[in-house]
């Protein structure tokens, strides 16, 4: 059997090095082509990175990756396109400079490739310069990728003044994606939130969020089908580590690692970091969680005072849920998109969604961040009220 991906999100790697891929390439393929500026929002390690991965090779031309793949099946010209893809992974941005740094490397290593306009002095003026040189040069639009998107802002979430710099950085460079629309055959953006005031929601006319749509539900993370299909041996072999039946191996794996919905009526999906870590280690655990919670769930966690009856049956409307801009008052859009809630339920008389945890991984790490912060040990370990 094939290896079991842990973490990469190099496409390339993927397929040349023998890891197992579970084939989204039909949506990769309806998504490249229509023109549009694509915005999609999952929480962390679903996918996002691979899924922009593919989109770079598929739009590089790489044809010999994708044999095997749907891909192959639906795509019968093999073009090549200029891409410029950003990605905001990988630092902290305690300053709003260190954006400018993130954005200022990426600009000059296309620059070294279609050149530079002297004439061109700030961040936006470079990016526009930049789009226009390559697809004047190549004859060809260009694709724009930007990964991670809100890092620098959610790295902040609490720090107001730091964020109204950082998106005075922000705004003007995506602000190129609508001034520079006719030299570009598409964008996608990836991100945890959907964050008003950096021009991506509120000045590019052609945005389109899939990040709620049906037909991209499945498009991060991995479905019940695709386990049956592509990871049958592995769960085979998990189910004899433990001593138990395969039956009862999908069943934990499920109770474990399923539950999450970015739409209604959908079906459930299964988070593949931590499924994949599941049959790698052959142990039940929440490695997801345990990856690295993030230092603003925690701050809004502690900021709020939550307690477990703020995280079971929440009710908010799909408007609620799409921005988090208002999350000092109401943290449940945070946490929805963070992927520590998700939709469980859906009135369509109320048109108001119904959120709970999603699996046994969350049910049993989260509230561990709440009893710490309700009671936190003292250095002799022994947990203590405030």
């Amino acid at each position: 059997m094939k290896k079991i991906p842990i973490g990469i999100q190099s496409f390339s790697a993927l397929i040349r090095e023998g890891f197992v891929y579970l084939d989204k390439t039909d949506m990769i393929y309806n998504i490249a082509n229509t023109k549009a500026c694509y915005f999609l929002s999952r929480p962390r390690r679903f996918g996002k990175s691979l899924t922009l991965s593919t989109l770079h090779e598929y739009f590089d031309g790489q044809k010999d990756l994708f044999v095997g793949t749907k891909m192959e099946q639906l795509e019968q010209k093999w073009e090549t396109y200029p891409v410029l893809h950003f990605d905001f992974n990988n630092e902290e941005y305690k300053t709003s400079n260190d954006v400018k740094s993130r954005i200022n490397y990426y600009l000059s290593q296309y620059e070294k490739i279609y050149g530079h306009d002297v004439a061109s002095e700030t961040i936006a003026q470079r990016f526009e310069s930049l789009v226009k040189a390559a697809a004047s040069q190549t004859g060809k639009k260009v694709v724009v990728l930007v990964d991670e998107y809100d890092k620098p802002l959610i790295n902040n979430i609490l720090n107001d003044d730091l964020k109204d710099e950082i998106r005075t950085v922000l705004k003007p460079f995506y602000g190129v994606l609508k001034t520079c629309d006719d030299n570009i055959k598409i964008a996608f953006i990836t991100g945890v939130t959907r964050f008003s005031k950096v021009s991506l929601f509120s000045d590019i006319n052609n945005l389109s969020d899939i990040s709620q749509e049906r037909e991209f539900s499945t498009l991060c993370g991995i479905t019940e089908q695709e386990i049956h299909e592509q990871l049958d041996g592995y769960v085979q072999e998990m189910a004899t580590a433990n001593g138990i039946s395969k039956e009862d191996c999908y069943k934990e794996l499920k109770t474990w690692y399923e539950g999450y919905h970015f739409s209604k009526n959908v079906v459930d999906i299964y988070n593949p970091f931590g499924l994949m870590k599941a049959l790698h280690s052959q142990e039940f655990s929440d490695y997801w969680f345990e990856s690295g919670t993030p230092t603003f769930l925690v701050k809004v966690i502690k900021k709020h005072n939550m307690n477990l009856c703020d995280l079971d049956n929440v009710r908010r409307t799909e408007q609620q849920l799409a921005k988090i801009d208002n999350f000092n008052n109401d943290p449940v859009p945070l946490l929805y998109q963070s992927g520590y809630l998700t939709i469980k339920g859906y009135d369509p008389v109320l048109k108001r969604y119904t959120l709970s945890m999603p699996n046994k991984e969350i049910g049993e790490a989260l509230p561990k961040v709440i009893l710490n912060f309700n009671f936190p040990k003292t250095d002799g370990g022994e947990v203590q009220g405030r």
